[in-house]
């Protein structure tokens, strides 16, 4: 807990002011113009880097959706940083490596836990060595399916931004830990179908977490927050993502809304990958779930 608090005051007391009183330049490189980044070639190179740790019931959907909807007219790169210390994700790993496509290649990275449960680490190893035209961070619950990644050529081909955000997804109400949705197994593929029913639209109001879609020449120069030594840290468990405002903040961009369709989202009260049974993730469950309710969704 001490050393999440600090990590609030670190954003709350130096990231509120990069970009205000700290300029950018004292931490990290100028993003390019958007007059000059490049235009997407054929086919669209798209790049989808996602993290894993203790989520591979919600994995299981994501692979499987990139795997029967990533259309023949781009060329994507699914990158997933794991640590082989999480069997279930290995083995659902070890199963969709055998399967092979002209157009899709799984880049799987293998790293250390600690590693891992600092996301801003991954993230920037990619966005530095990306070759993709857009390079799209992502949350490993996210479901690309039928129409989404093809809509996403479609939107962007044409478009100079720096950073994109879906306008809307389609998302479940919060489960509880006992729904069905919540207990695939992992080693049985394929995975059952969503059923389209349990989710309704919402409209995405910001770039945040995962839905960064960040084009390649902005990723492969400023990478994520490069810089600022605590978010690039090995930690001991998983840590709140307060870089991606930091990051935002280093690309002078706070995201354009495009539209992309068949972008589903399982939303549970419980998340695994911060330690389970702990009171941190009981307290985060009730406030996820008291929040919700309030909201009325």
């Amino acid at each position: 807990m001490a050393s999440d608090l600090s990590m609030w005051l670190y954003n709350r007391c130096v990231v509120s002011l990069i970009g205000s009183v700290l300029p950018v330049r004292w931490f990290g490189p100028e993003p390019p113009p958007e007059a000059e980044l490049t235009k997407a070639g054929e086919p669209m190179k798209i790049e989808i880097v996602a993290h894993c740790w203790q989520y591979a019931h919600m994995l299981a959907y994501q692979l499987q959706s990139v795997w029967e909807h990533t259309p023949d007219s781009v060329q994507l790169t699914y990158t997933l940083y794991y640590s082989p210390e999480d069997r279930a994700t290995a083995a659902l790993i070890a199963h969709y490596n055998t399967l092979k496509s002209d157009h899709l290649h799984w880049n799987w990275q293998p790293i250390e836990a600690t590693e891992l449960k600092r996301r801003a680490i991954g993230r920037n190893r990619s966005a530095l060595a990306t070759t993709a035209n857009w390079i799209w961070f992502a949350d490993c619950d996210l479901i690309f399916h039928r129409n989404c990644i093809a809509s996403l050529d479609n939107t962007l081909r044409k478009r100079a931004l720096r950073l994109a955000y879906p306008a809307s997804e389609c998302i479940t109400a919060l489960l509880p830990p006992e729904d069905a949705m919540l207990h695939v197994d992992p080693g049985v593929t394929p995975q059952p179908i969503i059923d389209p029913q349990r989710f309704s639209g919402s409209p995405i109001h910001k770039a945040k977490g995962a839905f960064q879609i960040v084009h390649g020449d902005v990723a492969r120069q400023c990478g994520y927050c490069p810089h600022l030594g605590p978010y690039q840290r090995p930690t001991s468990h998983w840590r709140k993502t307060f870089e991606d405002t930091a990051f935002r903040k280093l690309i002078k961009d706070q995201g354009t809304p495009v539209d992309i369709v068949g972008l589903h989202r399982i939303r549970h009260q419980e998340k695994g990958r911060y330690r389970g049974g702990s009171a941190v993730a009981r307290i985060l469950s009730r406030v996820r779930t008291t929040i919700r309710a309030t909201r009325g969704n």
